[in-house]
């Protein structure tokens, strides 16, 4: 029988399992041998393999994510975390000018194995400089790919495989999700990169999330099935490559998408999953694809605001009625929702979200 971890505990296994399997492992960043270890995520690693393999590093980014490639080229596999993922962009030119184009400029035979953990999410006030996603970003460029767990299975299992890849891999934790909790097996593994995974099934509607926005998206789908209406629920787990097939597919069968992105919507991952649909499966559709994700605003302080920026399952309900042509379900929905986020702050995670998933 699999045991239940946590998301932060699963990545920690992975990490100390990699770590003990291959000496050319090793981790860097801010605060990963500090007394909490990046929320928990490499707590007491330091204590375990030495300070040459988990070590601190200065807030120099750009300077530091040279020194990881650099490494990666000549046959080390550097894993690097940032507590933000705002803080990276200080070393977009190391990563996007450099990391990203070793590979191809030198006909594969150079490799670039380097993950990049950031940390994404909103609470607690943390406001436009510290709750920035942008994996559409990272998605965009050429060489790079883009994983985002939804749960504990595949935090640890595209860990893994994004240690093994040969270039580098953006991995992406929404921190609302390190306390949710599933079943995890125990020995070393790893989720195929590029693979989305079912993890309801629907016949009326597909519902395309991944990170955080898969666990409103599961909890849209149950509000939905009180309504008669069922929903198939698709976590990309990959952002890039995308799983072209099993997105086509379900909406192949189920007639209508709704897709969730927890980012920005113009130019971002909701319009290129569109965009897929309206080239590869228009003749299925039987109505427009619809897109739920931020406002093209920055990330709001204040929480009477951001219980307005950040969707909701709700919201996504709301959504899936639209698609589906009922308005009047839609709007009374609405109605609640809108009663709900003047009640409270919702700048902390649902303690009902916490598994298992």
């Amino acid at each position: 029988m699999n045991r239940e971890l946590k998301v932060h505990e699963a990545i920690l296994e992975a990490t100390d399992q990699l770590l003990a399997a291959d000496p050319k492992v090793y981790v860097m960043g801010l605060g990963v041998s500090d007394p909490k270890g990046v929320f928990g995520t490499t707590l007491d690693l330091h204590k375990k393999y030495g300070s040459e393999r988990v070590m601190d590093m200065p807030t120099s980014e750009n300077g530091m994510t040279g020194v990881a490639i650099g490494s990666a080229i000549v046959g080390m596999r550097p894993m690097m975390c940032h507590q933000r993922a705002d803080f990276m962009l200080l070393a977009l030119d190391q990563l996007v000018n450099n990391g990203s184009k070793w590979r191809e400029m030198f006909g594969a035979k150079v490799s670039v194995p380097l993950v990049v953990r950031l940390i994404v999410g909103r609470g607690w006030g943390q406001g436009p400089q510290h709750a920035q996603s942008l994996h559409s970003f990272f998605a965009h460029v050429p060489g790079l790919s883009v994983v985002a767990p939804s749960n504990a299975a595949d935090a640890k299992g595209l860990l893994v495989a994004a240690s093994a890849a040969d270039h580098p891999v953006i991995y992406l934790e929404h921190r609302w999700l390190h306390n949710v909790f599933g079943p995890v097996p125990q020995p070393l593994y790893a989720t195929p990169l590029g693979k989305a995974n079912r993890l309801r099934e629907g016949s009326d509607i597909t519902i395309i999330a991944s990170s955080h926005m898969t666990l409103e998206g599961y909890r849209a789908a149950e509000m939905l099935a009180q309504e008669g209406i069922s929903a198939e629920v698709i976590d990309l787990r990959t952002l890039k490559p995308l799983d072209d097939e099993a997105i086509v597919e379900s909406v192949e069968k189920t007639g209508h998408a709704l897709i969730l992105d927890g980012d920005w919507k113009f130019c971002g991952l909701a319009a290129e999953i569109s965009a897929l649909l309206i080239e590869k499966a228009f003749r299925s559709l039987k109505a427009p694809p619809k897109r739920i994700t931020f406002p093209d605003a920055h990330s709001p302080t204040s929480w009477a605001l951001a219980n307005h920026f950040y969707p909701t399952a709700k919201d996504v309900a709301i959504g899936a009625l639209e698609v589906l042509g009922r308005p009047t379900r839609a709007r009374r929905l609405l109605e609640e929702s809108l009663a709900a986020k003047m009640e409270k702050p919702h700048d902390i995670p649902d303690p009902s979200f916490t598994g298992p998933f």
